[in-house]
């Protein structure tokens, strides 16, 4: 039985391949079109995945699509009467939607008369849920969706059991803490489409100075207030918050977006993903003028980006403690664009009851395309789990006759070792406050490097921060790197030691390691841990193994392999990364190239 799972005509299209109940390959477009957070078709993603599972179109059975125009149709008809021109978006939607037999035909060069797969359109948040409860390690978890805006919802809950989801509620359009964080990230002067995480970095340097008003732009029944701010658990909002009347409402006066409409748009010459403004003159009337993009951050942008992070905090950990009282599921699966916050992830454990967390590597949008292939396997066909995505590692891989080639055709003079002497030589170039570019294996899925597609730096050294900024990422001063740390050491360094292999949770480094690993902490005195386990990246772990017997330190301060794009996907990419920038090493494959000038 084979799925075929497609994320279209979004931002993160993204394709996936589901070969009976086994994730194959998954990849997103911009790895391929080198467009960062690619909308439209994914045609590249499909012709990588049919060619990792060594099928061709015909012999697919499903193709899986995170998108249902008949969910929520109450509530789309009532926009549709009030906004004529949402009416004619969604018309223009399900027109799409209705050649995509001929587009995925296209995109593989055959007739579409040949295609004799069965499609099934999934809402997009039961494929979220989907997608972190289908490939979790749990037999039954409370899971919970949340992020901008999908099928005209932005919030929905679920208890998952063996290979079925039990959906028990939902937040409709216009509501939503996705385009709440959104629009205070387009207020601080932050318009890229995915410019969320940059704010999570300033707001550690501000103080939730404006806690009253954003309470009243995010109104909570739960009465979320100061108790919820370091609180105990919060036990007390109780099932009843997600029963009856929604658990949050937007203050609508300080948005635009249930006015001017909520998809969004990208730009046909190169599939750039468009928001347009979402937050109202009376927003900036109360909170003050908005920052122009390039302007100096001060500190009331600093303390908004704090009161943004608290806000959502305040309400994100009172629908997890009420999805507890409800379920008394000790597991929770998180999935949706808000499962990206790091920072308040981190917190679940202090603010809520749950003891077990799962978030998977794409938590967002392009994560959708294998939370639908899962869905329909599981689901609609009824067919046992038997696959938990313990990696992230779903990409493109090289051969070494391909490297090699990368190599040679760039006239780069090059080394092959073994992994022993490779990882040794390639840790003592770490220690000696070398850049390191990383190339191995199969390329990540989502939007973290976790040791394959890395830079690699000395996290000991306080000024590895400034250094990798001047002369590679060119990145705001204020967003932190990230520490990939030895899993079985992860309790020596951090407050908490429960895994987190894909760089989803920030946890406190222990207040005596602050000055052993300066450059991935950041200035709050946490770190977006990535931890390393022997058994699902060898090679990368015996990376930092070697570190650690040169230094007595079992981290490394790791960031994605990019200059201000996609990160790398070929060995070519590579390559040409290392020659523009001012990197020092590279090691890729089993070859080792060192700058000698």
């Amino acid at each position: 039985m084979i799925v075929l799972g497609l994320n279209v005509y979004h931002g993160n299209a993204s394709a996936a391949i589901v070969c009976d109940g086994q994730l194959v390959a998954a990849a997103e477009e911009e790895r391929f079109n080198r467009v960062k957070y690619a909308a439209g078709f994914p045609a590249s993603a499909v012709r990588y995945c049919l060619r990792a599972a060594g099928v061709t179109l015909a012999e697919v059975d499903h193709v899986a699509v995170p998108r249902d125009p008949w969910a929520h149709l109450a509530a789309k008809a009532r926009y549709a009467l009030r906004l004529p021109r949402f009416a004619l978006d969604r018309f223009r939607a399900i027109v799409r939607f209705a050649g995509l037999r001929e587009e995925l035909a296209h995109a593989c060069d055959v007739d579409p008369a040949t295609i004799r797969a069965r499609f099934h359109r999934v809402e997009h948040h039961r494929a979220h849920l989907a997608s972190a409860f289908f490939v979790s390690p749990f037999d039954q978890a409370a899971v919970l969706s949340a992020d901008g805006l999908g099928d005209f919802a932005s919030t929905m809950w679920a208890v998952g059991q063996g290979h079925r989801l039990d959906v028990h509620g939902a937040v409709e359009f216009p509501h939503s803490l996705g385009l709440y964080y959104t629009a205070i990230t387009q207020y601080l002067g932050f318009w890229k489409y995915g410019d969320e995480y940059k704010v999570m970095g300033l707001a550690a340097y501000g103080e939730p100075a404006y806690l009253d008003e954003f309470r009243r732009i995010v109104r909570a029944r739960g009465g979320s207030g100061p108790q919820a701010q370091g609180g105990s658990h919060a036990r007390g909002q109780g099932a009843a918050l997600l029963t009856g009347r929604r658990p949050f409402a937007l203050g609508l006066e300080y948005f635009v977006h249930h006015r001017n409409g909520p998809d969004m748009t990208w730009r046909e010459s190169d599939r750039t993903p468009v928001l347009g403004r979402l937050f109202s003159d009376y927003l900036a009337a109360r909170l003050g003028p908005a920052r122009q993009p390039g302007e100096p951050l001060d500190r009331r942008h600093q303390d908004v980006a704090a009161t943004l992070q608290a806000r959502l905090e305040e309400v994100y950990f009172d629908l997890l403690n009420a999805l507890h009282a409800r379920t008394g599921l000790r597991a929770l699966c998180l999935a949706g664009g808000v499962s990206f916050n790091c920072v308040a992830n981190g917190k679940i454990f202090d603010r809520t009851p749950f003891e077990q967390v799962y978030i998977q590597p794409a938590a967002g949008d392009a994560g959708l395309a294998v939370g639908a292939a899962f869905y329909v396997y599981h689901q609609v066909l009824g067919r046992p789990r038997s696959f938990v995505m313990d990696h992230a590692y779903w990409g493109p891989e090289f051969s070494a006759a391909a490297i090699r080639q990368a190599l040679e055709d760039a006239g780069l003079p090059y080394r092959e070792l073994p992994e022993e002497t490779l990882c040794r030589e390639t840790a003592h170039h770490i220690a000696e406050g070398k850049i390191v570019g990383w190339f191995q294996g199969r390329m990540e899925w989502g939007p973290r490097a976790l040791g394959n597609r890395s830079i690699v730096v000395d996290p000991r050294r306080l000024q590895m921060k400034d250094v990798l900024n001047r002369r590679i990422k060119h990145r705001e001063p204020f967003r932190p790197f990230a520490p990939s740390i030895l899993e079985e050491t992860t309790g020596e360094y951090f407050e908490r030691a429960h895994p987190s292999p894909f760089m989803i949770l920030a946890y406190p480094v222990r207040p005596d390691k602050r000055a052993v690993i300066p450059a991935p902490t950041h200035v709050d005195g946490t770190g977006r841990l990535q931890t390393v386990s022997r058994e699902t990246n060898p090679r990368y772990w015996r990376l930092i193994k070697e570190f650690e017997r040169l230094t007595g330190v079992p981290v490394v301060l790791n960031t994605s392999f990019n200059e201000n794009e996609p990160i790398v996907c070929t060995p070519q990419e590579a390559v040409d990364c290392f020659r523009r920038t001012h990197m020092d090493v590279l090691a890729i494959g089993d070859y080792l190239v060192e700058r000698t000038a």
